[in-house]
C-alpha cells in the first residue's frame, strides 16, 4: 500500500508537470510526416513522455487470476521491428514510429532459446521450455533431455514426462485452452498437453510412416483426446482435421483423414465432454456460437494449417477472432484460466522467405493481443508475449526513414551497383532466382526485374537451402499485468512458466502465495 500511495502521488505530480510538454501522455505516438523528426523539441518531449509513462506506472502485485501467453512462432526481434514498420506504413504513418500492441507493454526482457543439444532451437524443444520450465532435446516435446529422438519407451516413463503450465492451471482449479493458426497437433500447441519423442508423431499414420509402433508411441492427436491435460482443455482451436479422422472418412473440407486405427477423434471429443460441447469448422459457425452456453469448444478450420491471412480463404476465422472466442468461453470460470495463443504462420512464411506474409502474420498477432487486452482486466490478467526462436531475417543497408520495408532499398550496392531489398535472409530456397552464372562468374540478378509487390514474393538470401532455417538469437519477452515487472532482464526461456506460475500461485515452484498466504486478486 505504501508503494501504491507513492506512485499515486507521483502520478499526480507528473500529470501537473506534463501540461508543459507538447507531446503529453494523451498524444498519439504516430507521425504522419517525417518532417517532425527534424525537430529537437520533438525528441525532447518524446523522451519526457516515455519517462512519464514509466514513472507513473506502479508495479502490479496482485495475484494473477488469468494468464494469457502469446507465442509468435519465429518472431525474432528483427521480425518485430519490420512488422512495426510494415503495419505503420499500411496505416499511412511513419513506420519507424509505429508500435505493435505488445510493444506498448512496460516490461520487456530477453529469452535464451537454445535446446539442450542444439545451439539453434526448433519449436518442439522450446515448447517444453516455455510451457514446462525444463529445457529438452531438439524435436522432442514435453519430455526431459533423458529422452532422445524416437525414444518411445523413454517418453512413456513417468519420470521423463514434464508438466506444463496448463496442467498446473488445471490442478489449481482453473480452466485451460489453446488457440493456434497451425494444426493443433503441431509442435508449439502440442507442448500444452503432449509428451512425445518426435514432434512429427501427430497421428498414428505419422508414427507408422516414421518406422515406429503406434502402440508404443501414442500420437499427439490421440493425446489431445485421451491425455490427462488434453481431454480437460475447454478450448482448442486451429487446424488439422486429417490428424483426427480415419482414412476411411472425408472431412468437411473434402480431405481424406489419416488415421489407421479407425478412430474418429472429433466425434469422441464431443461425446466424452460433460455439458455443452461445441465443434465448429468455419468462421460463420464460430461467430454464431454463444460462448455463454458453451462449456467446451473445439474449432478445426482446415485440414492442415490455417491459410495465411493474406491468402483468399473460405470462411476462416482470424487469430483475433479465435482469441476473442476463447477468452469469452474461458472467462466463464470464476477461478480463472490459462490460455495459450500462437501466431504459428509467422514461422512458416519465414521458412519460405515470404517476408510480406511473415510481417502480415505478425500484424495479425499484434491485433490478437489488442483484442485480448480489450477483453480482460490488466489488474487480474497477466499477458505475456514472446517467441520460441528467431529466423535469419535482417533489415540491412542504410535505407531512408519510411522506405518501404518490403521493397527495394533506397541505395544501391557499392560493389555491383545493383539494388537490394531492405529485408533479406541469411539462407533460403530458390537460390537461382537471385543469382546467375555468366562465363563461370556468379552474379546477382537485377532485383528491379522482379516483382516484390505480391504476397508470395520470395526475398533474397545467401546460403542456398531447401528452406530458410531458424536463427539462434535471443527473443524478446513482453509482459503486462500482475507481476509483469518480473519479466525484465536476460534469462533462460525455461524461466517463463516459473514467472507466470509465481504470479498466479500455480506450479511446483515458489509462488506469490508462498510469500503472501492471503494473496488476493485485484478487487
Amino acid at each position: 500500500m505504501r508503494a501504491l500511495r507513492f506512485f499515486t502521488a507521483l502520478a499526480l505530480q507528473l500529470t501537473a508537470c506534463s501540461s508543459q510538454y507538447k507531446y503529453g501522455p494523451e498524444q498519439s505516438w504516430d507521425l504522419d510526416s517525417i518532417s517532425e523528426l527534424k525537430s529537437k523539441e520533438f525528441w525532447f518531449h518524446d523522451a519526457q513522455r516515455t519517462l512519464y509513462n514509466k514513472l507513473s506506472t506502479p508495479p502490479n502485485q496482485y495475484r494473477a487470476k488469468n494468464i494469457i501467453f502469446f507465442l509468435g512462432d519465429g518472431m525474432s526481434v528483427p521480425t518485430v521491428t519490420a512488422g512495426r514498420i510494415f503495419d505503420g506504413q499500411l496505416r499511412g504513418v511513419v513506420g519507424e514510429r509505429n508500435r505493435l500492441e505488445f510493444e506498448k507493454f512496460n516490461y520487456v526482457g530477453l529469452s535464451k532459446t537454445y535446446c539442450v543439444n542444439k545451439q539453434v532451437a526448433d519449436s518442439a524443444c522450446t515448447a517444453s521450455a516455455y510451457l514446462s520450465g525444463i529445457k529438452a532435446n531438439y524435436l522432442t516435446i514435453g519430455v526431459t533431455a533423458d529422452v532422445e529422438l524416437n525414444d518411445c519407451k523413454g517418453s512413456r516413463l513417468p519420470q521423463n514426462r514434464l508438466s506444463s503450465i496448463a496442467a498446473w492451471a488445471l490442478k489449481g482449479g482453473k480452466s485451460a485452452g489453446l488457440v493456434t493458426t497451425t494444426r493443433v497437433t503441431h509442435a508449439s500447441p502440442a507442448g500444452v498437453y503432449a509428451h512425445t519423442s518426435n514432434r512429427d508423431f501427430e497421428s498414428d499414420y505419422d508414427v507408422t510412416k516414421l518406422g515406429q509402433n503406434p502402440g508404443n508411441c501414442p500420437d499427439i492427436a490421440q493425446q489431445l483426446i485421451d491425455g490427462e491435460v488434453g481431454k480437460r482443455l475447454r478450448v482448442v482451436m486451429g487446424g488439422g482435421t486429417i490428424k483426427f479422422l480415419p482414412n476411411t472418412t472425408t472431412d468437411v473440407f473434402g480431405n481424406k483423414g489419416q488415421r489407421l486405427d479407425n478412430r474418429n477423434l472429433i466425434e469422441e471429443w464431443q461425446q466424452t465432454k460433460p455439458g455443452n460441447a461445441r465443434v465448429v469448422f468455419s468462421r460463420t459457425d464460430l461467430l454464431n456460437n454463444d460462448p455463454q452456453n458453451t462449456d467446451f469448444l473445439l474449432g478445426l478450420f482446415n485440414a492442415s494449417h490455417l491459410a495465411y491471412h493474406m491468402d483468399d480463404s473460405i470462411d476462416t476465422p482470424t487469430l483475433p477472432e479465435m482469441t476473442a472466442a476463447a477468452i469469452n468461453v474461458l472467462s466463464r470460470d470464476p477461478n480463472g484460466y490459462f490460455l495459450f495463443v500462437e501466431g504459428g504462420r509467422i514461422d512458416h512464411a519465414h521458412h519460405e522467405t515470404k517476408a510480406k506474409k511473415a510481417l502480415d502474420e505478425t500484424v495479425q498477432f499484434s491485433d490478437a493481443v489488442r483484442k485480448a487486452r480489450k477483453l480482460t482486466n490488466p489488474w487480474d490478467t497477466l499477458i505475456v508475449v514472446s517467441a520460441d526462436h528467431g529466423h535469419t531475417v535482417t533489415i540491412s543497408g542504410y535505407p531512408d526513414v519510411n522506405n518501404s520495408i518490403v521493397g527495394l532499398n533506397s541505395e544501391l550496392s557499392n560493389v555491383d551497383q545493383l539494388p537490394y531489398t531492405a529485408i533479406s535472409y541469411a539462407n533460403g530456397p530458390a537460390y537461382e532466382r537471385f543469382y546467375k552464372s555468366t562465363d563461370g562468374v556468379v552474379e546477382r540478378v537485377d532485383l528491379r526485374n522482379l516483382d516484390f509487390s505480391k504476397p508470395d514474393a520470395i526475398y533474397p538470401h545467401g546460403v542456398p537451402m531447401t528452406e530458410e532455417t531458424h536463427g539462434g538469437g535471443d527473443v524478446a519477452v513482453y509482459a503486462h499485468g500482475p507481476w509483469s515487472h518480473l519479466f525484465t532482464g536476460v534469462y533462460e526461456q525455461s524461466t517463463l512458466p516459473h514467472l507466470m506460475g509465481f504470479a498466479s500461485c500455480l506450479g511446483p515452484g515458489i509462488t506469490y502465495c508462498d510469500l503472501q498466504p492471503k494473496a488476493r486478486y485485484s478487487p
